[in-house]
């Protein structure tokens, strides 16, 4: 499964602390693919991804792909940003529950009204120094 991947101009105001958890996910990430981890021994998900399940605590991962598609549980508009994203204030973040049960927060794209319990889709970020990822409404 892919999602869509939006060019952005210039370097990731805040870059991710990549780990080895971590970096199967940003490589990922950055051609287009939506993953975390998942527990084979009592099959849920987490997210970030995680070397040890925060559910039982196996070590058992594996790599899952997700739709990038889901639902916007909340969101706000950031005013009085820190720092390293004030030049893009004023914007939106929201907590997203995608489809497959795992629930995140991220930056919500666009200006238009966002619908509670609408639906959203992911899509990947593409800066001159690596991915990040963003949610949409999604309109069809």
């Amino acid at each position: 499964m892919s999602i869509e991947v939006l060019s952005r101009p210039g370097r990731r105001p805040f870059p991710p602390r990549v780990t080895d958890a971590t970096a199967p996910f940003w490589e990922s990430l950055a051609q287009g693919r939506f993953r975390t981890s998942g527990c084979e021994a009592c099959g849920r998900l987490s997210f970030p991804p995680k070397a040890i399940c925060p559910h039982c605590w196996s070590r058992r991962i594996a790599w899952r792909d997700l739709s990038g598609r889901g639902r916007l549980y909340a969101c706000t508009v950031v005013h009085a940003a820190p720092a390293a994203f004030r030049h893009e204030a004023p914007y939106r973040v929201a907590i997203v529950d995608l489809d497959e049960g795992v629930r995140l927060a991220t930056r919500l794209l666009g200006d238009g009204p966002a619908a509670l319990d609408g639906p959203v889709r992911l899509v990947a970020l593409r800066y001159e120094d690596g991915p990040l990822f963003a949610a949409s409404p999604d309109m069809g």
